[in-house]
């Protein structure tokens, strides 16, 4: 009978379980035989047995991996193993019970064929059942009723089946025109049925399709290699990677077999060794990469009970979990997991590229190699040689004999321009224990390091090589630990290691003046001139502290210290790298959690950069540092906020620290008030000038000053006016209210604010001498853009309903105040400070804590239930965390110094924000 071969292709050897404790096919074929033998209709009889071994193989297969949560190959051919006793179990009794054949002729032949991921053999639990249907000829009737039984039968049992019927005729001409099906048809394999006509198949796909095609079907994968990493971002280190589809997952794997294959025949990855596409150290780390991404996507399934490729931040913790991962050295589980992810991605790409790189050559087309040799004219090196248009090694011996060579290469790469070929990669990735004590510390070797760094206008793409080959973490070993490091948050976008890789890539191309529009002061100051060694170093370990338990700055400034000595920087840079290591965190928070129109902010902060030299250092390290993050970090506001903080900084500094007084702003403020409202009477003047306090003409731009004097202008006392104004220039748009003063108007307004989903970035409040409130929000949409003109008028709308109490803030936000689902696992302690001294008149105090929408809101309604008067309240927001920072007055308009009343205001604050965490993840 056609479905009464049973034969397995999976090997029971290599099963996570003895193939009889998975799925016993001769015990359910003889239990289905003895129902059905009873009467009653088959497929229900059919997928009631099925269904059961289903569930008891899938059960079966789940705990054996839950105790040996790493052997994914194993699990995956189990996995296969499971389904392909299903099918065949299915189509033997559709053959035997619902459509018998008692003589068959030879067009009623039907072979079952696994195809893709499931020809492999490697199924994850939720994967898909991708089966071909071969017939001899045209489908005939009997053939037909018996797949659309079997499909039937598999998708009452919940298989997500993908399936075709065709004939041999039928795969050769479908998989010459489609690339897709051709590699589908390349991993098929014999599940059920007439094995002479998969025989035949094979044979026709290997004499007629596969043969002389093999250059077509390479440049097929690595086009549509490109395509699939541009979809998922073109990055390795995304904060969510896809296991299956991303830059160094199981795809990339897959390639490399599927082109393997193709060229050389193999059957099964180990092949790719005795053809010499890979040597056996490199097999060993496709081995060990694909079993541990196998592992990692096995989990995902099992957590979802669906077929979930994404490691999204709240199953990176589940699956670390489930794969023994556990807290150690001030660093969470999920983030040692993450860095082992990160560095298995790493070698997927580098085995990738070494692999591909050789077969682009092998392949390439003689014309295209010949225009490449007439469009580069440079010679390289002595001891180097041009190879399909890429360095390489004339003699590897002699190369290895001088240790320095293995930093030279890079240099000559970025000299020449020039590629490095596969050949000197796996040459030098052989050879990292040549990097001694006596190579780093060598005058000669720091020179062309640093030379690396500074020479030539493009270092990030030798670093990056130098990063995924090991050299950078070999030849300055404090760099090792923080290679593939994730960060768990949802601010940074990169890798530790590759993170200061775009901030230098940031240095280069502000040097390169590629950004003068952008980042003017950068480039400015670049152009003036600083000391490039410094800088670059600093920013090279800037972040080399992190994953310690200590705070990453002044441990890293330690470290930073050891490293620049170790490259010859002489004893006053190494200490301004220090410095900067030290405080490279400093002016990002002075410009983002502080006021700095309050000029004892400028003086402290001149105080601490002591220099000019040190502030344009820091400035363009910090601007660096923020773009390096990850798309979109960077903004407008930002880059306002750091550019106003350097300018007052640099008159300080130049002027000295009191140079710039509460008065002469004022009296600046007036004038250019007076020159603003040039239509204005005098009478009318005179009364904007004397009804407001001293804070107030320094804490707003002329323009907002400018807005509310016109809007105070004959207000009634029982009539709210607001001004909604999109600021491009600052990415937010300004939101100003004119209203009677009462207690708590700064939390209704943020309430209301709260409630359209706006994103308040800053927000100041004055109280005039006759009793009005001036209130400005600086807000942004979901995206961290000023909102749209089309959207104003709901905000108007919100607002004025909000202020009036048509709306109640604390119970609209109820449904609104959510965590998602994925960031939960983000844990951010909160902490709470205050400051007495950072400001001459107010109490600043700084909340730090986990986001979420209706947090100010709830903030601000704390501090007004406790008679605290706020001035102006200051949001910088990373990620999923948020630093609030308010000015603020008690009562009688003094600064809160007693001890027992800041611990008192303390507490109902963290009390606020956990009864609003609780709200949020309910």
């Amino acid at each position: 009978m056609p479905g009464s071969d049973p034969a397995r292709a999976v090997n029971p050897d290599s099963l996570i379980l003895p193939a009889a404790e998975i799925i016993d096919p001769a015990a359910l074929i003889r239990a289905i035989d003895m129902d059905l033998g009873k009467g009653g209709s088959a497929r229900p009889v059919i997928v009631q047995h099925l269904n059961a071994a289903r569930q008891a193989g899938n059960a079966a297969l789940a705990a054996a991996f839950m105790k040996d949560p790493r052997r994914a190959r194993r699990m995956v051919r189990s996995q296969a193993h499971l389904t392909d006793g299903l099918v065949q179990i299915a189509l033997h009794a559709v053959i035997i019970h619902i459509h018998p054949l008692p003589s068959a002729t030879a067009g009623e032949r039907l072979s079952v064929l696994a195809v893709g991921g499931y020809g492999r053999a490697e199924m994850a639990p939720q994967s898909d059942v991708d089966l071909l249907f071969l017939t001899p000829w045209k489908l005939t009737p009997w053939a037909e009723s018996v797949i659309e039984s079997l499909l039937y039968i598999l998708w009452d049992l919940k298989l997500k089946v993908g399936h075709s019927s065709r004939t041999v005729k039928d795969c050769l001409r479908l998989g010459r025109e489609d690339i897709t099906i051709r590699t589908a048809l390349l991993e098929h394999r014999y599940i059920a049925g007439d094995r002479a006509l998969e025989k035949e198949l094979d044979d026709k796909l290997w004499s007629e399709l596969f043969r002389n095609t093999g250059k077509d079907f390479i440049e097929a994968k690595l086009a549509e290699r490109g395509e699939r990493h541009k979809r998922q971002g073109g990055q390795r280190y995304v904060l969510e990677p896809n296991v299956k589809e991303g830059k160094g997952g199981l795809r990339d794997l897959q390639t490399l077999y599927w082109i393997g294959k193709y060229l050389n025949r193999v059957p099964d990855s180990a092949g790719l060794v005795g053809v010499g596409l890979l040597t056996a150290e490199e097999y060993a780390t496709f081995e060990r990469a694909e079993d541990f991404l196998w592992a990692v996507r096995c989990h995902l399934h099992l957590i979802a009970g669906r077929a979930m490729d994404q490691l999204t931040f709240d199953l990176q913790v589940e699956v670390a979990e489930r794969m023994g991962y556990r807290d150690a050295g001030g660093r969470r589980a999920v983030e040692i997991f993450m860095q082992d992810y990160f560095r298995h991605a790493t070698r997927v790409g580098e085995l990738t590229r070494v692999f591909l790189t050789e077969l682009e050559a092998r392949h390439a087309k003689p014309e295209a190699r010949l225009s490449g040799f007439f469009r580069r004219t440079k010679k390289v090196a002595k001891g180097f040689v041009l190879v399909q248009g890429r360095i390489d090694v004339k003699d590897p011996q002699a190369f290895l004999a001088d240790k320095l060579n293995l930093l030279r290469v890079f240099e000559e790469a970025l000299r020449s321009g020039y590629l490095l070929h596969p050949n000197i990669m796996r040459l030098i990735a052989a050879n990292l224990d040549l990097f001694d004590e006596e190579l780093r510390d060598s005058a000669e070797a720091q020179e062309i390091f640093l030379n690396l760094l500074l020479k030539h206008g493009n270092p990030e793409r030798a670093l990056r090589r130098m990063n995924e080959l090991g050299v950078l973490g070999a030849f300055i070993p404090e760099f090792e630990p923080i290679v593939a490091m994730m960060q768990f948050n949802v601010y940074h976008h990169y890798t530790v290691d590759e993170h200061i890789i775009q901030t230098i890539s940031t240095l280069a191309q502000i040097e390169r003046e590629e950004l003068p529009e952008e980042l003017p002061v950068a480039t400015g100051i670049l152009k003036a001139g600083v000391n490039r060694r410094v800088l670059y170093v600093a920013l090279l370990t800037h972040d080399i502290g992190k994953g310690r338990p200590e705070d990453h700055s002044i441990i890293g400034a330690q470290i930073s210290r050891r490293v620049a000595l170790r490259l010859g920087l002489s004893e006053e840079e190494t200490d301004t790298v220090e410095w900067l290591v030290r405080y490279h965190l400093l002016m990002s928070d002075v410009a983002q959690k502080r006021d700095i129109s309050d000029p004892r902010t400028v003086r402290d902060f001149a105080r601490a950069v002591t220099s000019k030299e040190r502030l344009d250092l820091l400035t363009v390290l910090t601007v660096c540092d923020i773009r390096g993050v990850g798309p979109g970090t960077w903004n407008n506001w930002k880059a306002m906020l750091l550019r106003q903080l350097y300018m007052d900084t640099k008159a300080t500094l130049e002027g000295g620290l009191e140079s710039v007084t509460r008065e002469q702003r004022e009296d600046e403020a007036k004038r250019l008030l007076g020159a603003a409202l040039g239509d204005w009477g005098d009478a009318a003047l005179v009364a904007e000038m004397g009804r407001h306090y001293p804070p107030y003409w320094q804490g707003l731009t002329t323009d907002t000053q400018a807005v509310f004097a016109r809007l105070l202008d004959n207000l009634p006392e029982n009539e709210i006016r607001i001004d909604l104004h999109p600021e491009p220039a600052r990415d937010a748009t300004r939101a100003a209210f004119a209203l009677v003063d009462h207690p708590g108007i700064f939390s209704r307004l943020a309430g209301a604010l709260a409630l359209v989903g706006a994103n308040v970035v800053d927000a100041k409040t004055y109280t005039s001498k006759d009793g009005y409130a001036t209130a400005v929000f600086w807000v942004q949409d979901s995206e961290g853009k000023p909102y749209e003109l089309a959207r104003l008028p709901r905000l108007r709308q919100m607002i004025e309903k909000t202020l009036k109490g048509e709306v109640v803030a604390r119970e609209a936000l109820k449904d609104r105040d959510k965590v998602k689902k994925r960031e939960r696992e983000f844990r951010f302690p909160t902490h709470v400070s205050f400051d007495n001294e950072g400001s001459e008149i107010y109490t600043i105090i700084e909340v730090d804590t986990r986001d979420r929408p209706g947090l100010l809101y709830d903030l601000t309604r704390t501090l007004a239930a406790n008679n605290i008067y706020i001035a102006s309240a200051v949001i910088a927001t990373y990620g999923a965390q948020v630093v609030d920072t308010f000015y603020v007055k008690d009562m009688f308009g003094l600064k809160m110094h007693q001890k027992h009343r800041q611990e008192a205001l303390e507490k109902k604050l963290r009390q606020a924000i956990a009864e609003g965490a609780e709200r949020a993840s309910a």
